[in-house]
């Protein structure tokens, strides 16, 4: 057994479910909008509990560091999900306004796809590299991403997710169990 932490069981498993996630977004456009909220319903716990998970790990040259996905492939990944979920896109929550009140917020599960996404496919892509510094890179930034940006996003999106799966309002304005 290898003593690099870069390659311990948490690292793996979370570049594994990662990169699940990384492929479900890139080819969900042509699925039905229950069929994504399913998969997104249970890739999204695990990608919550592989992120609370991850080493801290301080990289020794942070200047291997790298960044791989662009604003065009953002967007895209955006617009795909916007088109798929269409009318259920939108969802309200509780945020924070500037002066740090509480206040009611609308968010977009889209844009919080893609938010998630674009962390996740950056860590993938510089995990995969077969430099040390490389990896410890993508870990660093992986573990500090989930604590400020992707982590929150997941939190946020699973009872919007639950909802929709589960208690999906159908034509006639009645809730229905979808399974």
């Amino acid at each position: 057994m290898s003593n690099d932490p870069t390659l311990s069981r948490n690292v793996i498993e979370m570049a594994a479910v990662a990169t699940e996630y990384c492929n479900f977004i890139e080819s969900a456009s042509g699925s039905e909008p229950v069929v994504a909220f399913g998969t997104l319903g249970k890739l999204i716990p695990l990608l919550y509990l592989r992120g609370a998970l991850m080493p801290e790990i301080e990289p020794e040259y942070p200047e291997a560091n790298e960044r791989y996905v662009t604003e065009e492939q953002w967007d895209g990944v955006f617009l795909d999900m916007r088109a798929l979920f269409d009318m259920q896109d939108e969802f309200l929550y509780i945020g924070e306004n500037e002066f740090g009140e509480p206040t009611s917020l609308t968010g977009s599960i889209s844009e919080h796809l893609a938010d998630v996404y674009q962390d996740l496919k950056d860590f993938v892509m510089l995990y995969k590299k077969a430099d040390p510094a490389m990896r410890e890179n993508a870990i660093a930034g992986c573990r500090q991403l989930f604590l400020e940006h992707w982590g929150p996003r997941l939190a946020r999106l699973l009872p919007i997710i639950h909802e929709r799966l589960f208690f999906n309002q159908d034509q006639s304005g009645d809730y229905t169990d979808l399974f």
